[in-house]
């Protein structure tokens, strides 16, 4: 604590970070939950024949958010692999991915360092069908590219290292980044691939169609279950929720902390107060009583022996060297609670 009892520049610096950084986490566990709670409300409706019905009674031909399984189905072509055979796909990413090391010159390690330095993603119209043939019910999946989880399974990766000559090594170490080579991943989302999506389900024109809710809601195509989706998302919330309470509780224990030697300081300076209005009314009496002349020059701590030290750096001359050795460490001016730096003997002529 500084003077004053105020709390110092680190604490103070401490106190805001760690504020700070609470008001963030809960921030990011009330944005968690509500998207919880969203996924719990959500409705769930089946891909069959009362699709259409449910869809005609809703308010303006729409659920807002909606939970719907089905396979996946190409609306017109399809993508074929470029690595595979016989892979056909409507979501098609290709990834080119660089791995070097580079030299931290404050840990003076290698640590591994990845870019992607190209990557590019092919979609097609697709359905959701029903697992089972013969409904003839479909959901056209629109933006799947928005969706905040879209499952795409790697169906190529193969790594090709970086080919180096000896001079190439010595120009790595000097220039402190050494590549390691190129991983080249194909992903797609592959026809027939079971998929539930979370998003607004609304009828146009005849067509059912699955997109990104208006709400703020995130939008899913997971080929996870609705339950495993939701679990996570509980998971998520309950490690926020955590995170959030530890910070929070440590926030609240420096603050306590900061408000205890504050309220202890303020005593301690309304004790000295007292002490001092109690020597002065002290004085006063004693002065006004009959030899109040030679009482002028007395202790101001033990009112009893003559005034003997005068304390520097602040000068002023109020105690005997007795009570002036039962000051307690550090020892401080009982006038101006300054700190004593050294002591000088008080000579009378």
């Amino acid at each position: 604590m500084e003077g004053g009892g105020r709390p110092s520049a680190v604490q103070a610096a401490l106190l805001a970070a760690s504020t700070a950084l609470t008001a963030l986490l809960y921030s990011v566990y009330r944005q968690k939950a509500r998207v919880s709670r969203g996924l719990e409300g959500a409705r769930r409706v089946r891909l069959d024949g009362d699709l259409q019905a449910v869809l005609l009674e809703a308010p303006g031909r729409c659920v807002p958010y909606a939970v719907i399984e089905g396979v996946v189905r190409s609306v017109k072509e399809t993508l074929s692999s470029q690595f595979v055979e016989n892979c056909k796909g409507v979501v098609q990413r290709l990834t080119l991915q660089e791995h070097k090391m580079v030299w931290n010159r404050t840990t003076h390690l290698w640590n591994d360092y990845e870019k992607i330095i190209h990557q590019r993603t092919n979609t097609t119209p697709f359905d959701l069908v029903p697992q089972e043939e013969g409904s003839g019910v479909t959901v056209r999946v629109m933006k799947p590219l928005e969706a905040a989880e879209l499952s795409l399974e790697t169906v190529y990766e193969k790594f090709h290292p970086s080919v180096q000559s000896f001079t190439d090594v010595i120009g790595h170490y000097i220039s402190g980044e050494r590549p390691k080579g190129i991983q080249e991943t194909e992903q797609m989302l592959k026809v027939g691939t079971a998929l539930t999506g979370v998003g607004e389900l609304v009828l146009d024109h005849g067509t059912i169609k699955l997109q990104p809710p208006k709400q703020g809601m995130p939008y899913y195509l997971s080929s996870s279950s609705f339950h495993s989706l939701l679990h996570r998302q509980e998971s998520s919330v309950r490690f926020w929720k955590v995170l959030t309470l530890l910070f929070g509780c440590a926030t609240a224990a420096l603050l306590f902390f900061l408000l205890r030697r504050q309220y202890r300081h303020h005593r301690q300076r309304s004790h000295l107060r007292q002490m001092q209005e109690e020597f002065r009314q002290a004085q006063e009496r004693l002065l006004s009583a009959e030899g109040g002349e030679v009482l002028k020059n007395a202790c101001v701590v033990c009112l009893a022996n003559p005034k003997s030290c005068v304390f520097l750096e602040c000068g002023h001359v109020c105690s005997c060297h007795e009570c002036y050795q039962a000051l307690p460490e550090p020892r401080r001016c009982p006038i101006c609670r300054q700190g004593i730096a050294r002591v000088v003997p008080l000579y009378n002529s």
